[in-house]
């Protein structure tokens, strides 16, 4: 019922009872005699680990490898890399030279593109493998069936990873000329390391590899 001039209004509680709210009209009152109080959403408090976005729908599964959990990948250096640093060992080759005569003539040309080359080799000698369910990294290897979670990481999750998320126990195999890492979650009651962050041009495909090789062992 309504009074005529006034305005209604009208509450619909989400169990179903509605109040008609006018001039002259008590709001629902609790059972202590106070005004009530609508029920509302609670948040919810989720967990993440650092450097993985939380968004409204769940995170795709990576890709799954098709050769039972094995993978294999070089973390060499781009071509642009060996092109400028060879340039500049050539370079510095002509500063040394100047013009000379005898040892000086030929010495900087055999000496300096060779050794910028090795160290080039050097720089980007790591491999990484998946193979006999364990993670290789360099000479460096884990079971994985101690593997809880792999996450693939772009370049800003790799960067969280790294900076606030970092952990001073963590074992870190990181190459700035790649952009995707994977972060590889571990429990081992003998190792106190939480993770491991390791490079990868291919972190999916990295990441699904490690899970296929910790299921079918």
């Amino acid at each position: 019922m309504g009074v005529r001039g006034q305005r209604q209004l009208r509450i619909e509680l989400p169990y179903g009872h509605g109040y008609d709210v006018g001039h002259g009209l008590p709001l629902p009152s609790d059972s202590r005699g106070g005004p009530a109080i609508l029920p509302g959403r609670r948040p919810v408090a989720r967990r993440t680990l650092p450097g993985v976005s939380l968004s409204s729908s769940p995170p795709s599964p990576a890709p799954r490898t098709t050769s039972a959990g094995r993978y294999s990948e070089r973390l060499g250096l781009p071509w642009w890399f060996w092109l400028a640093g060879l340039a500049l060992a050539t370079l510095l080759a002509v500063e040394v030279w100047m013009g000379a005569s005898g040892v000086r003539a030929w010495l900087p040309f055999v000496v300096l593109p060779p050794a910028t080359a090795l160290g080039l080799w050097w720089l980007g000698r790591v491999r990484v493998e998946v193979r006999d369910g364990q993670l290789w990294v360099d000479d460096a290897r884990l079971p994985v069936r101690y593997v809880t979670e792999a996450i693939p990481l772009d370049a800003t999750g790799r960067r969280e990873v790294l900076g606030v998320g970092a952990d001073p126990l963590a074992f870190v195999v990181q190459r700035p000329w790649v952009a995707g890492a994977v972060q590889v979650v571990l429990d081992d009651p003998a190792d106190p390391t939480p993770f491991w962050v390791v490079s990868s041009r291919r972190p999916a495909e990295l990441a699904g590899a490690v899970l296929a090789a910790r299921d079918a062992g």
